[in-house]
């Protein structure tokens, strides 16, 4: 029994506990916090009154208390979950909590690099059909590497940003010549993002079995993708301007540990993956629900996904890369094998040829002034009910005109 109540309705509970950073408006000074139902509680007021290195929480971004590893991470969580459990823990917490609605939050983490994989089998393998009918929809490398690429750390925002529509060359089928301007094909893909607290040393990749030991927490991470640049630029050396304008990541990161009774068997790797790739390794049952101007159109069961994210980081850094505090990495888009689980629209319209009804309005690719909110949920709630992830939306606006 805890002396704290959550609200009814209330995003978080002492299960989930994750980390932002926020300022008042009384205060432009940047810090962390943890939210906690409807409130916000304040770890820069708060830490030393209650035994945590205090220093950590009085920062502008998480990278300073993510780098101080696992073991600080698990002390942090049990004894924040104590003093809202134990009443003794009432008279440390309250003078700090502050109401949601009257804190603003801000990019949760510096991000050192950001890489983005492409790891369901059922997206490759629509995207395969799409653009390769007639032939082997997934390339020939695809089972047995978790394929990615390496975006831009400074276009990834916190959620509520302003997505741009971005301006770029693109070619229709029909065209001779490329064009410039606003993409006529922009895209989501909803994705699960992992960020790394602890880094490593160049030369010395991470194993599978290593991945608890570096990767804090999870975040939901929305890609956004002009498929028109895109198609025109990416060969041959893959995605550039088509992604790198922005990526959207929730402002609450939630620690790994709050999934742990999330995780889940992958599916099976046929054929059977390199030595550095195989270990003990799992999913995470874990739903991402996509919805375009309040429309539910797609729940995407990142269960499906074909490599893990330990398999991810494993492959990332297997030819020596190191990581870095604040380093992000993406799943790539998640869906499922149903047509209502499909995490872009290039899936779910197939390529623009089926429309998506939303109300009285129809869609292919997204409009200026549509926006896109995912949110996440995952077993392992009290009395069998869920943890939920901090969700991720934004707004398309016009491009500019000069």
């Amino acid at each position: 029994m805890s002396w704290f109540e959550v609200a009814p309705g209330a995003p978080f509970g002492a299960e989930e506990l994750p980390y932002g950073i926020f300022t008042t408006p009384d205060s432009e000074v940047r810090r962390v916090g943890v939210a906690i139902g409807d409130q916000v509680l304040d770890l820069s007021e708060m830490a030393h009154s209650a035994g945590l290195e205090g220093e950590v929480f009085q920062q502008p971004t998480l990278n300073p208390l993510m780098s101080l590893g696992p073991e600080a991470w698990a002390e942090a969580r049990h004894l924040l979950q104590a003093l809202l459990t134990e009443e003794s823990g009432r008279e440390i917490v309250e003078p700090h909590l502050r109401p949601a609605g009257s804190v603003q939050l801000h990019l949760p983490i510096e991000v050192a690099d950001y890489v983005d994989f492409y790891a369901s089998e059922y997206h490759a393998t629509n995207v395969g059909r799409i653009f390769r009918p007639g032939g082997a929809p997934l390339t020939p490398n695809w089972k047995h590497l978790p394929i990615g690429y390496h975006g831009r750390a400074g276009t990834v925002v916190p959620t509520g940003t302003p997505v741009v529509r971005p301006n770029g060359q693109r070619k229709a089928p029909d065209q001779e010549e490329p064009t410039f301007g606003p993409s006529r094909r922009l895209d989501i893909e909803a994705e699960l993002g992992f960020v790394v607290g602890v880094g490593s040393t160049q030369g010395v990749p991470v194993g599978v079995d290593a991945f608890a030991e570096h990767v804090f927490g999870a975040v939901l991470l929305n890609d956004w993708s002009a498929r028109d640049l895109q198609a025109w630029e990416y060969v041959p050396l893959g995605p550039f301007l088509g992604k790198s304008f922005a990526t959207s990541i929730s402002a609450w990161v939630l620690p790994l540990a709050a999934l742990d009774a999330a995780r889940c068997p992958l599916p099976p790797q046929e054929p059977q993956l390199l030595d550095y790739l195989r270990g003990e390794v799992s999913g995470y049952a874990i739903e991402v629900e996509v919805w375009i101007n309040g429309y539910l159109v797609s729940t995407c069961p990142y269960a499906s996904m074909y490599y893990s994210p330990a398999q991810m980081l494993a492959h990332l850094t297997s030819n020596g890369a190191s990581l870095r505090t604040g380093d992000l990495f993406g799943s790539g888009t998640i869906s499922g094998p149903a047509a209502e689980q499909r995490g872009s629209l290039l899936e779910l319209t197939w390529n623009g040829s089926e429309p998506l009804l939303l109300g009285g309005e129809e869609r292919t690719f997204l409009a200026d002034g549509d926006e896109v909110v995912l949110r996440g949920r995952a077993p392992g709630g009290p009395n069998g009910g869920v943890i939920r992830l901090g969700e991720v939306s934004g707004r398309i606006t016009p491009a500019p005109t000069s």
